[in-house]
């Protein structure tokens, strides 16, 4: 049976469907799946325990096949309908090519999520990609819909598995569904309402080392633009993501809407002085703007930050909230943990978690808030470079502290760039919360009253950390036990 012709209606039975990956999204395909009534096998390379061999043990008492542990992915099994792959997975897999070479379509969950929508009421998709911002971004504009009094939802890439929120049997007004450049690779038939690309740079080449590398990572994150039917938004101040709606195949009629820190021109968003402003979704946008909030409103007064309001907004707008609604949402919005938060103030130095941003582009983003900076840096590159970064912060750095394996690709932009400023490294070989102890203590012996130690990596954190977070919370910890609380 061709799953490519059936619905959130239809009997599944018959399909024969392989979910690779167990991780969130492929437990919750391999459960969807399932109560729709196909024949589940799920495949993954780590074996199965704690929380996973609950979700295990649950599939099997469901009908599912499960194959975990090393080896389990190699083969695909000889009657398969269907590949449903997790977003980490590279296209090269083993499994995922055999796919291909059979003819059997190989779809991520959100494609089946796209699929399994209800054609009786489907809640449009407000979609949210980019190298950076992503999370932030999608929260806010979910908190606004939600002001709006909307049942609205962060989804994809946050939040819940959005196959989960699509079955959902009380039906939702609206999602705000952040992707990734991985899930839009496996995505051929979504059309979002709006979407929004609010930035491009070097992020995951390693993944794309034969996808074309830096233009097919920014081909994927184009994808969110095709089929739009409202409005594109898109970042004036990067010429990559105006090229990708320009190239976009979208519905007649769609708009496209930049966003800008400077004054907006006419279909934009912006900011006159220190208030954000719609110049695109108002009848008089030729002659004049209409105040969304201001920038002493919002959580931080970061650059990047104002630029996701804005994105948020605009995505927002396009879907016909109203701006009061927009104003007491971005009013109410928290970002997230280990996004540009104050972990600790002493001795007129102001210690900064943005754990978070792992890769460069965050990072310039963060490290161009603050002024003077004790940089702290390190981990995972991931295929990137540092060069840019360097030679648009060095002004702003009065020290570094490095750590993690990939800390001399760091260290040698800096000394390509900015030889004078003074480099350290810490904790380079210890993990968990050790590391950090190391580095705050190097950083503590370099910041001077006045400055900031902005934990600000560029780089991811498995090599040293279980994720981003756990860096963030070894980093304040260390800052805390440094003070003496």
């Amino acid at each position: 049976m061709d799953p490519r012709t059936l619905g959130r209606h239809d009997s599944w039975a018959g399909v024969r469907a392989v979910v690779a990956g167990f991780g969130v999204s492929g437990f919750a395909a391999a459960d969807n799946l399932l109560h729709l009534g196909a024949a589940v096998t799920a495949l993954d390379e780590r074996a199965a325990d704690g929380e996973r061999a609950e979700k295990a043990e649950l599939l099997e008492v469901l009908g599912a096949t499960l194959r975990l542990g090393e080896g389990a992915t190699q083969t695909l099994p000889d009657d398969v309908d269907l590949v449903v792959t997790s977003p980490g997975w590279r296209p090269s897999a083993s499994l995922l090519a055999q796919a291909r070479d059979r003819g059997i379509p190989v779809w991520g969950e959100v494609e089946l999520a796209w699929r399994l929508r209800d054609p009786d009421s489907p809640a449009p998709w407000l979609a949210v990609t980019g190298t950076n911002g992503k999370t932030t971004t999608t929260e806010m504009l979910d908190t606004i819909l939600r002001t709006a009094g909307l049942r609205s939802a962060a989804v994809g890439n946050v939040g819940l598995p959005i196959v989960e929120a699509v079955m959902d049997p009380t039906p939702y007004d609206v999602f705000a569904v952040e992707l990734s450049s991985f899930q839009l690779h496996y995505t051929e038939s979504m059309a979002a309402e709006s979407s929004a690309v609010l930035n491009v740079a070097e992020d995951h080449l390693d993944w794309y080392d034969d996808l074309g590398g830096m233009a097919g990572y920014a081909a994927d994150k184009g994808r969110i633009y095709e089929r739009v039917s409202r409005a594109c938004v898109y970042n004036v101040a990067d010429e990559t993501t105006r090229r990708l709606v320009e190239e976009a195949d979208v519905v007649e009629g769609a708009r496209a809407i930049g966003f800008t820190l400077g004054m907006p021109g006419v279909g934009m968003l912006g900011v006159v002085e220190d208030i954000l402003v719609d110049r695109a979704f108002i009848e008089e946008r030729a002659t004049s703007a209409a105040e969304l909030c201001q920038i002493g409103d919002l959580a931080s007064p970061a650059p990047h930050f104002v630029a996701n309001a804005l994105a948020a907004a605009a995505l927002a707008r396009a879907h016909g909230v109203s701006q009061a609604a927009v104003r007491d949402g971005l009013r109410a919005f928290r970002p997230g943990g280990h996004r540009i938060t104050v972990v600790g103030e002493k001795g007129g130095v102001t210690w900064v978690d943005d754990s978070k941003a792992t890769n460069p582009h965050a990072a310039q983003s963060s490290l161009q808030a603050y002024d003077p900076v004790v940089w702290v840096a390190g981990g995972l590159a991931k295929g990137a470079t540092f060069d840019d970064l360097v030679r648009t912060v060095k002004s702003r750095l009065r020290a570094v502290v490095l750590t993690g394996r990939d800390r001399d690709v760091i260290a040698h932009a800096l000394a390509r760039h900015a030889p004078d400023v003074p480099v350290v490294t810490a904790g380079t070989s210890e993990t968990g919360p050790d590391v950090m102890r190391q580095v705050v203590a190097a950083a503590a012996g370099l910041a001077q009253p006045g400055d900031t130690v902005l934990l600000a990596p560029g780089c991811a954190s498995m090599d040293q950390f279980r994720d981003y977070a756990a860096r963030g919370d070894a980093f304040a910890a260390a800052v805390q036990e440094l003070m003496g609380r």
